[in-house]
């Protein structure tokens, strides 16, 4: 071989290992994606978020060790195998989330869980067969072994970063799960076209190849324009009544029902009200606590972004100012712009009294400490998640407490004591641990069953100082005067509000017969979360 012979094949040698850290970077891309989405999607389907992206993880780098410990069965043909490797979490990848949706509609539930870490076990795999191919095959071009590994690593945590960094800023919001499937596996399969046509010429089967991966190419492309209408169709079947509208914000999936009146909003799969018996929960969220309250012109409301309790509150002649605190500016929009539910909460979130402010509830009262309110009502949806838990913990309820004037009242939904009886005692305990004086009440809701309430009286409130729990008890259902027209409340209902049965009072008994001790929820021990699911498991 001459020396411009030599040369020339050195270049043409860099030229590909080049490629490969190229390669190995965007495929890296590719599978962090990948383990986000899964945790994401585990995160929607199964609830407690950081108990579904630890399995996540846990589960997909378990994965990449078996996969890495298989490559060393390979030892020829190390870019055929790996441009299979790239088809195979293409194809698998990118119908992950679309036959997820599948399992929830055509399965029994608890199938969805076996499924989602089945395959995150498979891509971790077959993610962690690529990287140990790329550096032996850089090795086997004639790079140095620890150059080319180190520089494969480098490629390889790097990109990483970028996949991560992406889909918290972009694939989530704009693409949603189904469709960043897809779009994230349509680039395996182009990277496995592309080392087909770089590695051409050693190639066996080139031809068997290069059909698969076109294949693999067309059905991903396909799917981008049509996973999100199968999606639509899978999702109808899990709810009872036709979908009218499915809205997707970068904080939750907001899906509206409707079975001839009866108008349902649903929130990632929960059930939010019931347009049939909405003014059930929210009368009795509202009207006792303004009842109570020595004054009510300036209302806090955290949450209630569906407008309803705004609906109620502006009821109130004296009402000056509501502030309604809710994250998600679409959802407000939505709601603002549905004809349906604009119906439904009378345009409250357009009224001149009503200001919305889209920020975190916790953030929003540590940054407004000047700011005080006659009532503040926690219409927020069950602790289900660790964003949502740290709204039930005694940090919140302390920041509560700094903004309720004294005579003021604070009130919470606190799930049901019956479905979750522990986790509703939980609650009322905390809110007592942070200096709340605190009242129980609950009420039939025919979509949602038993749902309490918990109200809390400021320390500083001397209306009750020196009562025992049965004269405040009587002293507060005395005081609730209502003032307002009701479809369901009436004073004479009111006394059997703060009447609990034997099956649904704080007296709970475990197995053994003894009487469980009610924990504090904080940041740093959610006891709540852990109790809140596993009461509702079989619901």
């Amino acid at each position: 071989m001459s020396t411009h012979e030599s040369e020339t094949d050195d270049q043409s040698k860099i030229k590909q290992a080049n490629k490969i850290y190229w390669a190995s970077g965007i495929v890296s891309i590719c599978g962090i994606i990948f383990e986000i989405l899964l945790g994401a999607a585990g995160s929607y389907v199964l609830g407690d978020s950081v108990k579904q992206y630890a399995f996540i993880i846990g589960l997909f780098l378990t994965g990449m060790g078996i996969g890495a410990a298989i490559s060393e069965k390979v030892s020829r043909q190390l870019i055929s195998f790996f441009i299979l490797i790239e088809l195979g979490i293409g194809l698998i990848g990118g119908f992950s989330i679309l036959a997820l949706f599948a399992v929830m509609a055509y399965l029994d539930p608890g199938m969805e869980a076996f499924y989602l870490y089945s395959i995150t076990l498979l891509i971790g795999g077959l993610t962690g067969l690529e990287l140990p191919l790329l550096i032996r095959k850089a090795t086997e071009i004639g790079v140095r072994l620890n150059r080319s590994a180190a520089r494969v690593l480098f490629s390889d945590y790097a990109g990483s970063l970028i996949g991560s960094v992406l889909f918290a800023l972009y694939l989530r919001h704009s693409l949603g799960l189904v469709k960043t499937a897809f779009v994230v596996a349509l680039v395996n399969v182009l990277i496995a076209l592309w080392m087909l046509y770089t590695f051409r010429d050693e190639l066996l089967r080139k031809k068997s190849l290069l059909a698969a991966g076109i294949l693999a190419f067309v059905l991903l492309f396909g799917g981008i324009f049509t996973g999100e209408q199968l999606v639509y169709s899978f999702e109808q079947k899990l709810y009872r009544d036709p979908v009218l509208d499915i809205v997707k914000t970068p904080y939750q999936k907001i899906v509206i029902t409707r079975n001839q009146d009866d108008i349902r909003m649903f929130l990632n799969g929960n059930l939010q009200f019931s347009s049939s018996d909405e003014y059930r929960y929210h009368e009795t969220l509202v009207h006792p606590a303004m009842s109570l309250a020595e004054k009510r012109e300036h209302i806090l409301v955290l949450g209630g972004g569906d407008g309803l309790a705004a609906r109620e509150l502006l009821k109130y002649p004296e009402v000056e100012t509501i502030t309604v605190v809710d994250l998600d500016r679409e959802l407000v929009e939505y709601v603002k712009h549905s004809q349906l539910i604009s119906q439904l909460n009378k345009h409250s979130l357009e009224h001149e009294k009503v200001h919305v402010v889209h920020a975190d509830a916790f953030q929003f009262l540590r940054n407004h400490k000047q700011s005080l309110y006659d009532v503040i009502i926690a219409d927020l949806p069950d602790p289900n998640n660790e964003g949502l838990n740290k709204l039930y913990t005694r940090e919140f309820y302390g920041l509560i407490q700094g903004r309720l004037m004294p005579g003021g009242v604070f009130v919470t939904q606190a799930t049901s004591p019956l479905f979750a009886r522990e986790a509703y005692w939980t609650i009322s305990h905390t809110m007592a641990s942070a200096g709340f004086r605190v009242a129980h009440f609950h009420t039939d809701i025919p979509s949602f069953g038993d749902w309490g309430f918990v109200m809390g009286f400021h320390p500083k409130d001397t209306r009750y100082d020196g009562m025992g729990t049965d004269a405040f008890r009587s002293t507060v259902i005395s005081g609730i005067q209502l003032e307002v027209p009701t479809r369901y409340l009436k004073e004479s209902v009111i006394p059997g509000l703060f009447a609990f049965g034997k099956d649904a009072d704080q007296n709970i008994i475990d197995q053994d017969g003894k009487k469980i001790s009610l924990q504090v929820n904080t940041l740093h021990h959610p006891v709540l979360l852990r109790i809140y699911e596993q009461a509702w498991r079989y619901y």
